[in-house]
């Protein structure tokens, strides 16, 4: 039976700490990349440019985030969310498996937050596995609405027999997400909260994976110093199965 890795990690756009004394960890998200052995890496906060940064680390990559942080053999899918006066940033889908198309949509709520979803399809193993990456607005209110809306595009643009996975930045703990995405049969692949943010002593589950048409089978979350310093979320991996039709 067909198994899938899915990670999910929200990288702070590869830079941690704030003015003189911030530090470049994309070299090291690379690596956490690699060691994720993930079939599907959904990233939000991806750089395709930033100028400023650029000029202050010596060693800024020449290319787009997406483009460094995909291992050997990975197709790489970026679409920008938030254009600023230094450069874009946005979602990011990096496949070991071949990807036949993709599309992205605009869910800014307002105009201080600039949020979109990433929608790809992939084909794992013969199978046809839609995947959407998404990173939610910081206010309450907009995250109803954003919701509301990522329920009607799976409604518009995914066959309802298709598997899909959703995964990225809540910002949310959880309580309310269930709902909206149970309407498109979507559900969480873990029964247990399990904590993401802050990184360095995470309290709440921001960053989350829900699932249809694929069965959960574990989900767990990398801890230590190494992975605090690289982020202020902390990944989250789930492997799950297919679900034979009619299973």
């Amino acid at each position: 039976m067909t198994r899938i890795r899915v990670a999910t990690y929200n990288i702070h756009k590869g830079v941690q700490g704030l003015g003189p004394v911030r530090r470049l960890e994309i070299h090291n998200l690379g690596h956490a990349v690699e060691q994720f052995d993930a079939d599907i890496v959904c990233l939000q906060e991806v750089r395709k440019l930033n100028h400023r940064e650029a000029r202050f680390f010596k060693h800024w990559p020449e290319v787009p985030q997406a483009d460094y942080l995909a291992p050997e053999g990975y197709h790489a899918v970026y679409r920008t969310n938030a254009v600023t006066r230094q450069g874009e940033h946005g979602n990011a889908m990096l496949s070991r498996w071949p990807v036949l198309g993709h599309q992205h949509e605009d869910m800014s709520d307002h105009r201080f937050e600039q949020r979109g979803l990433l929608h790809s399809e992939v084909e794992v193993d013969g199978h046809r596995v839609h995947v959407v990456v998404v990173h939610l607005g910081l206010i309450r209110a907009s995250r109803v609405r954003q919701l509301g809306q990522l329920a009607r595009y799976i409604q518009r643009e995914i066959p309802e027999v298709a598997p899909v996975v959703v995964a990225g930045d809540f910002n949310d703990w959880g309580a309310l997400l269930s709902n909206p995405l149970a309407t498109v049969g979507l559900q969480s692949a873990s029964a247990v909260q399990i904590p993401t943010f802050p990184s360095r002593v995470p309290v709440v589950q921001f960053d989350h994976i829900y699932v249809r048409g694929l069965r959960p089978l574990a989900q767990h979350v990398p801890r230590g110093r190494i992975w605090w310093r690289m982020s202020d979320h902390l990944p989250l991996i789930a492997d799950l199965e297919w679900v034979p039709v009619g299973g």
